[in-house]
């Protein structure tokens, strides 16, 4: 058996792994919050981190983020209620909803609430400055282009639904409604390509010129990348950072005021720290290709389908050491034939080098703390797995395994 690899050192190690196998039924995730503590470090020079929960919206993730002092992003109302029993406070900067529009319910709870909304459209303002005029606003700007790892990440340009194309339509709705415009975002995908990432910075700086409001804030966004293949360079942080603080600094030249400096990652901060843990329950040999079937779906682990994404697979063999690799395909139990975790974008199915797996055997996907368990579904009535987190080298279960009496309860309607 190949070493199982970490790219960070951490208590995702062998030792560790072997243990919860023994204490729980595969399949589940676990975290380990010192990942998420030393991605925190790294961007402290940041005035703000705001995490875009997202990405991983566990409560007690979520509570960790609070304990080190960042701030949180929500894009529903759901995100809104973790952010709030997590310990972020309402009536503050604590949280801020990031949307295209509203629905009537989730107008209602942020007016309520006074939570400072980063708006996507026009018609969001209007709707929000007919019952609550005053309140605070950020808007969410389309530069005209965008970026992402995948055409399904790409939140800027044409094809793009977020965000508002022409910033300066909006100021005449502000001042009708007497909105306060506090700070300006702008994100245009997952990834950075850093010859992007100076135009977004010019074009923050052209469109604050050109709205000419005394804000306080702009966001540098989010999709900050973690290298998910081996051969893949971490992200300049330095580098990073020093674009968007001379965008920062010509801001408050021109405003003559402060600005402070915020940055909303998701991934960033949780991609690394987790881990699927996945047992093999059936081998199977299509023509010449060796399939190896488990236990987890693509309910369970979204990306792979969705966008084609890259997970390193570690195996654990329970009865041998193999140093033969195999080309194989991984895929899972669903009534689905995109149900495979080793394929591009697109759907072609590609082939992993493995050991020879049996049966049994454990096969782990590493950096899956982000857009794992929060894009999980119950797809072929598949109960959500358990969540555990590993802090102070102790294993805390932070979500229990659905049960299917759960699922079904919510199918039975009361007679009135």
């Amino acid at each position: 058996m190949p070493e199982l690899i970490n790219k960070t050192q951490s208590n995702l190690n062998i030792k560790n792994i072997k243990l919860l196998i023994k204490q729980y039924k595969s399949p589940f995730w676990v975290y380990d919050a010192n990942i998420i503590y030393n991605k925190i470090q790294l961007l402290r020079q940041f005035d703000i981190i705001r995490f875009a929960q997202k990405a991983c919206s566990n409560i007690h993730i979520l509570n960790l983020m609070k304990k080190n002092n960042l701030k949180v992003d929500a894009v529903s109302l759901g995100e809104i209620e973790r952010a709030i029993i997590s310990g972020f406070q309402k009536n503050s900067n604590d949280i801020i909803f990031t949307a295209d529009l509203f629905d009537i319910e989730t107008l209602s709870k942020i007016v309520k609430y006074n939570i400072p909304v980063n708006i996507g459209s026009l018609d969001m303002l209007k709707q929000l400055g007919e019952i609550s005029p005053g309140h605070n606003i950020w808007l969410r700007i389309n530069p005209k282009f965008g970026y992402g790892h995948s055409k399904k990440t790409n939140t800027g340009g044409e094809n793009s639904k977020h965000g508002i194309w022409e910033p300066k339509f909006a100021i005449p709705i502000i001042k009708k409604y007497k909105l306060k415009l506090i700070g300006l975002h702008m994100h245009i995908g997952s990834g950075v390509n850093y010859n992007h990432l100076k135009k977004v910075c010019h074009s923050m700086v052209e469109n604050a010129i050109q709205i000419n409001e005394k804000i306080d804030f702009i966001s540098a966004g989010g999709g900050l990348p973690i290298p998910y293949k081996f051969n893949e360079k971490p992200i300049d942080i330095k580098k990073y950072f020093n674009l968007w603080d001379e965008a920062r600094k010509k801001i408050s030249n021109f405003l003559k005021k402060p600005i402070t400096l915020e940055i909303e990652p998701g991934r960033f901060l949780v991609a690394e720290s987790g881990i699927l843990i996945s047992q093999a329950r059936a081998i199977k040999k299509v023509g010449n290709k060796n399939f190896v079937l488990i236990d987890a779906g693509f309910n369970d682990l979204m990306r792979p389908t969705m966008y084609g994404s890259y997970h390193h697979i570690s195996v654990i063999n329970n009865n041998k050491q193999s140093n033969k690799l195999i080309d194989t395909v991984v895929g899972g139990p669903l009534c689905e034939s995109g149900d495979i975790f080793t394929q591009k974008e697109g759907g072609d199915i590609k082939t992993r080098k493995l050991p020879n797996i049996e049966i049994g055997d454990y096969l782990i996907f590493h950096d899956t703390g982000a857009y794992g368990a929060s894009m999980s579904s119950n797809y072929n009535t598949r109960p959500l797995i358990p969540e555990i987190l590993i802090e102070n080298n102790i294993f805390k279960i932070i979500r229990r395994r659905q049960t299917i009496q759960e699922l079904l309860n919510l199918e039975k309607i009361t007679k009135y």
